[in-house]
């Protein structure tokens, strides 16, 4: 594991909310592997178990991002059972979080999946690993490994990215003069995200 430090900050998005200690123990994790390293929370506040709300603030986001942030994503109603995975995009960008279509629509905006890994190695993982909580003991020391300067092949074996988990989304339709479309998200302000990408 490569012990040189960088800059890189880690920007943490997850459906934890802020009533319990799980985000902050996910900093201190961070914090432990990776000391000094900025940690943005995004957003905690994704509707629980709403991967795709998740994969569309994730998206949205990253033009405001920084492009050598590490980018922690934890949305994962089948916890434990998902692979854990890093990605490496094509221009560079880097992206933690469960393989259940959470990452891909960030990774395909940024250029789509050039390696990924499954965060299988002894070396990252904090042992032993609770079935119910891999941001903790998975997730955010792979993000906190990076951010310190570790290859993504530090973390585990290469995994094929034509397997990975892809989010779909059904196209609009326009019939009698009418546009069906899907909602993904209604934010507090009454914004609508519809499929076209459009928003009312």
């Amino acid at each position: 594991m490569s012990a040189a430090s960088t800059s890189r900050s880690v920007v943490f998005l997850s459906d934890f909310g802020y009533r319990n200690e799980w985000v902050g123990i996910c900093h201190a994790v961070i914090d432990r592997i990776a000391p000094g390293h900025t940690v943005v929370d995004l957003s905690h506040g994704v509707p629980p178990l709403e991967v795709r709300a998740g994969a569309l603030l994730l998206v949205d986001s990253l033009p405001y991002l920084r492009h050598d942030a590490v980018c922690l994503a934890v949305v994962d109603p089948s916890v434990g059972r998902d692979r854990d995975i890093a990605v490496r995009a094509a221009d560079g960008r880097l992206f933690v979080g469960p393989d259940n279509g959470l990452l891909s629509p960030a990774w395909r905006a940024s250029g789509g999946a050039a390696g990924v890994v499954a965060i299988t190695s002894p070396n990252v993982l904090l042992e032993p690993v609770a079935p119910t909580f891999h941001a903790r003991d998975v997730l955010a020391p792979a993000a906190a490994h990076l951010a310190a300067g570790a290859a993504l092949e530090d973390l585990g074996p290469p995994i094929d990215p034509s397997t990975l988990t892809e989010l779909q989304f059904r196209e609009p339709r326009v019939e009698g003069g009418k546009i069906a479309c899907e909602v993904l998200d209604l934010n507090r302000f009454g914004n609508i995200q519809l499929t076209s990408g459009a928003r009312t």
